[in-house]
């Protein structure tokens, strides 16, 4: 990817992941597609397009179109994978039932050292157009 595009893939959500909202280091980064190239590869009729949130599909010419690319911590990227944006939006909403299973976290709970928050179902770049 040619660092002109990388710097304005970077720059899309203010330097934030498009998923999370946290601040991403330019370095750090990491670019995600969000129809993923998977997607792209197995139904390129069906596939051509994105649903942005607000009720409108955003043509996309190519896989790399910029309007594809999202910039995308290393923790998001890698738990996204070549997932849906519903299917990713699903793991994320059952994460707390996961979380709980884990023993020590069991312990936190009990002595109150940490609460859950449910996800809103939103992602950062969804919050934004809004």
């Amino acid at each position: 990817m040619k660092k002109e595009l990388r710097i304005r893939v970077y720059n899309k959500y203010g330097k934030r992941c498009a998923y999370c909202g946290n601040e991403i280091e330019y370095k750090d980064m990491q670019v995600d597609h969000l129809l993923s190239k998977a997607q792209w590869n197995t139904h390129p009729k069906v596939l051509n397009y994105y649903y942005d949130g607000n009720g409108i599909t955003i043509g996309i010419t190519n896989i790399d179109d910029f309007k594809n690319l999202m910039p995308s911590c290393r923790r998001c990227n890698h738990y996204k994978r070549a997932e849906t944006l519903s299917q990713f939006r699903n793991y994320i909403n059952t994460l707390h039932q996961r979380i709980r299973n884990n023993y020590i976290v069991k312990v936190a709970i009990d002595y109150e050292l940490i609460e859950f928050k449910k996800f809103d179902g939103m992602f950062y770049f969804e919050k934004l157009d809004k």
